[in-house]
C-alpha cells in the first residue's frame, strides 16, 4: 500500500483554540455569571487563560489521563476549562447537575475524578457529596476571592486565585490525536448512567462536521446562543465548533426562564440559538405572555431544536412570528451527539410553508461520517422508501464503540452498526424520521402506533402546553394509546374536544382511547420525557375501551 506524503498532525482540541486565537482574536464571548452581571471576554482572552488552567493543573499534580470534572454552567470560565483540561492531555468530565445526588455520587466515583471545579450555585450541593466523593482531591469553586462561599467544602480553592498565580505561557503538548480529551454520562433512565469517553479526534470531526453548510453552518458571521448545556454532551459541541470557526458565542448561565433567554437574544442580536423543546416552551410562553413581537425585536434566524422531538407546532410558531427557521437535529450521547439535520435540498425551494414544515418534522439526512441503517427484529435491513420502520442503526469515527470501563457495552451488529434504542423510517431523499423510542412504540393488534406522531399532533392545540403518549394494556388489543396533556394556564379543554382536535390529523386506529389531564409532566435531567415515570403511575389505569 502506497502511502501519501502529507504531513502527520495530530487533530488536538488545542488546535482549535490556537486557530480561534491567531484568526478571530476579537471575536466575543458573553456570558451571564452565577454572581448575576454579563462578562465579556474574546478567543484571545479564553486562549490566554485556558494555558494558565492548564499551569494550575499542573502545578496540582495533575497528569495526562486524570478525570477532572465540573459542575457549570453555560460560561467563560467553563470554556476555559473545556480547552485548560484537555489540551494538557487531561479528561474533561462534565457532570450534569440535574441528575439526583446519588446518581452524581456514582458518576463522579466511577469516573475517579481527581478536581471538581464547581459554580456557586452547586456550593450546596457539593457540600453534602464531597465526603461521599472518594477520589476527589480537589475542590474549586468558579468565582473570584469577593465571593467565595463560606462552607464546609474541605480545603477549598479559589478559581480565580489559581489563574491568577499562574503564567499564561503554556506550550500545549503534542500527543496521539486517539487519546481521550472529554467524558460526558448518559442520564442513566434505565440503571446506572454510563461514560461516554470521547477523543481529541473524534470532537474535531464533529465540530468540521456541525460547521459545514449540510451541519450546521456556524460561521464567523454567527451570534450563538448556546441554550444547550455544556453538562449536556459538551452543548453538542459547540464550544468547539465556536472556536473552529470563529462564531460569537453568548452564554446564559444558569438564567433559562423565558424572559431571560429572550432578553439575552435581543440585547446580543442572536442570530441562531440551540436547545431542547423544554426551554423554547418556556420562551414562546413568556413572548404569549406579554404580548411580545419577536419577529419586530429579534435578529433570530434560525433555532436548532434538538433533544427531543421538536412538534410541527412549534417550528410553526418560530417561523410565523420569530421569522426563524427550526433546524431539526437528532444524535445521542453516545454520538458526540450529531448525527442527522433536517436541511432542505434545493427542490424544496418552491415548496409552501406547509409542505416544509412537514419536513422539518424529520429528525433529518445524516451528515458526513454518520452511516445508518433500519432494520427488523431479526436483524435484516429494510427499505428506504419512507415507510418501513425499523430499528435504527449507525456508525460513524464519533459514535461510541465501548462504555468507559466496558460497563455494558454498546450493542454492536456484525458490521460495527451501534442500536441507537430508537424505531425510525428512512425515506428516499435520506430524510430519517424517529417514530419512537423502541420501548416506547405501542404495539396495538400487532402494528405499531407511533407516540410521537400523537404527542406532535396534541401539542399543535392551542391550548396544550406539553402532551405525552403511552401505551396501556388492553384485553383484545394487547395495547392502546393514553394521551396524557397539560393544560396552558387558563385554557379549559376537555377530553372530547382534545379528540376531535386529533380526529383527521393522525390515523383513525391510532387516536388514543382516553385523554387525562395533569399539571405537569416528569422530565429527565435533560429535559425529555421520563414516560418509564408515566408508565408506572398509569399502571393500572382502565381505558374506557377495555
Amino acid at each position: 500500500m502506497l502511502k501519501g506524503l502529507m504531513q502527520d498532525r495530530p487533530l488536538l482540541i488545542s488546535s482549535l483554540l490556537e486557530h480561534a486565537a491567531s484568526f478571530h482574536p476579537d471575536a466575543e464571548i458573553v456570558s451571564r455569571t452565577s454572581e448575576g452581571p454579563l462578562h465579556r471576554c474574546t478567543y484571545a482572552d479564553i486562549h490566554r487563560r485556558a494555558k494558565q488552567v492548564a499551569n494550575a493543573l499542573t502545578a496540582l499534580g495533575v497528569a495526562a489521563g486524570d478525570r477532572i470534572a465540573t459542575l457549570a454552567w453555560n460560561g467563560y470560565r467553563h470554556m476555559e476549562l473545556y480547552y485548560g483540561v484537555s489540551g494538557m492531555g487531561a479528561v474533561l468530565h462534565t457532570i450534569n447537575p440535574r441528575l439526583f445526588p446519588e446518581q452524581i455520587e456514582y458518576i463522579v466515583n466511577h469516573a475517579e475524578d481527581r478536581i471538581l471545579f464547581f459554580d456557586l450555585s452547586f456550593v450546596p450541593l457539593v457540600e453534602a457529596l464531597a465526603s461521599k466523593m472518594t477520589t476527589v482531591c480537589g475542590f474549586v469553586v468558579m468565582t473570584e476571592r469577593a465571593h467565595l462561599p463560606d462552607c464546609s467544602i474541605p480545603g477549598l480553592l479559589c478559581y480565580e486565585d489559581l489563574l491568577g498565580a499562574q503564567a499564561s505561557d503554556y506550550a500545549w503538548p503534542r500527543f496521539d490525536e486517539t487519546t481521550a480529551s472529554s467524558l460526558c454520562y448518559t442520564s442513566g433512565t434505565t440503571g446506572n448512567p454510563k461514560g461516554v469517553l470521547y477523543s481529541h479526534r473524534s470532537s474535531v470531526l464533529h465540530s468540521w462536521a456541525a460547521c459545514s453548510v449540510d451541519g450546521l453552518a456556524i460561521g464567523a458571521s454567527e451570534t450563538v446562543l448556546l441554550v444547550v448545556p455544556m453538562f449536556h454532551v459538551n452543548a453538542w459541541g459547540m464550544p468547539y465548533a465556536g472556536a473552529m470557526s470563529g462564531a460569537r458565542l453568548v452564554m446564559p448561565g444558569p438564567a433559562l426562564d423565558g424572559r431571560s433567554v429572550y432578553e439575552l437574544m435581543r440585547d446580543e442580536k442572536v442570530t441562531l440559538a440551540l436547545g431542547v423543546p423544554t426551554v423554547w416552551l418556556m420562551l414562546l410562553q413568556h413572548v404569549d405572555s406579554k404580548g411580545l413581537k419577536p419577529k419586530d425585536e429579534l435578529c433570530l434566524r434560525r433555532v436548532v431544536i434538538g433533544g427531543s422531538s421538536a412538534p410541527r407546532a412549534m417550528s410553526e410558531r418560530f417561523e410565523t412570528d420569530f421569522g426563524a427557521f427550526v433546524v431539526h437535529a437528532w444524535g445521542m450521547t453516545e454520538m458526540s451527539p450529531l448525527g442527522t439535520v433536517c436541511n432542505l435540498l434545493p427542490r424544496h425551494s418552491g415548496c409552501t410553508l406547509e409542505q416544509r414544515l412537514s419536513i422539518q418534522e424529520k429528525q433529518g439526512r445524516a451528515v458526513y461520517g454518520v452511516e445508518m441503517k433500519i432494520v427488523d427484529d431479526e436483524g435484516v435491513s429494510l427499505p428506504h422508501n419512507g415507510m418501513a420502520s425499523g430499528h435504527l442503526l449507525v456508525r460513524g469515527p464519533w459514535i461510541a464503540g465501548v462504555y468507559f470501563r466496558d460497563e455494558g457495552s454498546p450493542t454492536l451488529d456484525a458490521e460495527g452498526f451501534f442500536d441507537t434504542g430508537d424505531v425510525a423510517s428512512i425515506d428516499a431523499d435520506g430524510y430519517m424520521q424517529i417514530t419512537d423510542r423502541a420501548k416506547d412504540v405501542i404495539k396495538s393488534g400487532g402494528e405499531w402506533i407511533s407516540s410521537i406522531a400523537l404527542e406532535n399532533a396534541a401539542i399543535a392545540h392551542p391550548a396544550v402546553a406539553e402532551a405525552a403518549v403511552i401505551g396501556v394494556a388492553h384485553a383484545k388489543w394487547q395495547e392502546r394509546p393514553l394521551l396524557i396533556v397539560v393544560r396552558k394556564p387558563g385554557q379549559d379543554l376537555t377530553r372530547a374536544s382534545m379528540l376531535a382536535f386529533m380526529t383527521g390529523r393522525v390515523a383513525t386506529w391510532w387516536l388514543p382511547d382516553d385523554v387525562v389531564f395533569v399539571d405537569e409532566l416528569p422530565h429527565s435531567a435533560t429535559g425529555k420525557l421520563q414516560k418509564m415515570k408515566l408508565r408506572k403511575m398509569f399502571n393500572d389505569y382502565r381505558l374506557p375501551s377495555a
